[in-house]
């Protein structure tokens, strides 16, 4: 596999557990304590034994100094990009910069449509995860008057972005197949695979998938 040249950060993936918040709140002060570097949650709002992502993640950046946290990854179909960039901003400045934003194309769709959510074909939930990253990067850029971005999916017609994160927050996608590891290297800042998907034999050549379009972009 490349050497990036990144520093290794490791972390731990904690369950929101709704019958045992406060567990979940030690085991993610025990991840700081333990010289973590980061938290990650995830998020199926339509879950009912679940807490919500970022109602526990804007705890445990309260109750931790230097641990970082990230969805993995956050539900974008029922989760609006522009209303999810400015919740993720907002963290961050309230934390001082100790959020990402994992994000995806959505799963279980059938529990999403229960939940409010619209059903998208395969090629559909990419196309809009491609909008959704348009929009929350520009949501972010406090240097543009207004946001426009005509999506079929999603769309922003005039908004004025902000607040602005208070550091560069990274986008890092979950990604499975070939459609998704293009875009994550086109416009995604990390790969948050997952080893039920992505067995440890397959990385490499997935990796490598990431790098030609990241390189081709």
């Amino acid at each position: 596999m490349t050497d990036y040249g990144h520093d290794l950060q490791f972390g731990t993936f904690l369950t929101p557990d709704a019958a045992a918040p406060e567990r979940v709140l030690e085991l993610a002060s025990l991840a700081e304590v333990a010289g973590l570097d980061l938290v990650t949650v995830q998020d199926h709002p339509y879950q009912a034994r679940f807490l919500d992502v970022f109602a526990l993640l804007a705890t445990v950046l309260a109750r931790t100094s230097s641990l970082r946290v990230a969805p993995n990854v956050a539900n974008l179909p029922l989760r609006p990009p522009f209303v999810l960039a400015k919740t993720v901003a907002s963290l961050d400045l309230l934390s001082r910069g100790r959020i990402e934003l994992g994000l995806g194309a959505g799963a279980f769709w059938d529990a999403i449509v229960a939940a409010g959510g619209e059903r998208r074909t395969p090629r559909e939930a990419v196309d809009a995860l491609e909008e959704a990253i348009e929009i929350v990067r520009g949501a972010w850029d406090t240097g543009q008057r207004s946001l426009r971005v005509a999506g079929e999916h999603y769309r922003a017609s005039g908004v004025h972005p902000g607040p602005a994160p208070a550091h560069p927050v990274e986008i890092w996608v979950g990604a499975i197949g070939p459609r998704m590891l293009a875009l994550t290297g086109r416009l995604g800042d990390g790969w948050l695979p997952s080893m039920a998907y992505v067995p440890p034999e397959t990385l490499n050549e997935r990796n490598d998938r990431i790098d030609e379009a990241a390189t081709a972009a």
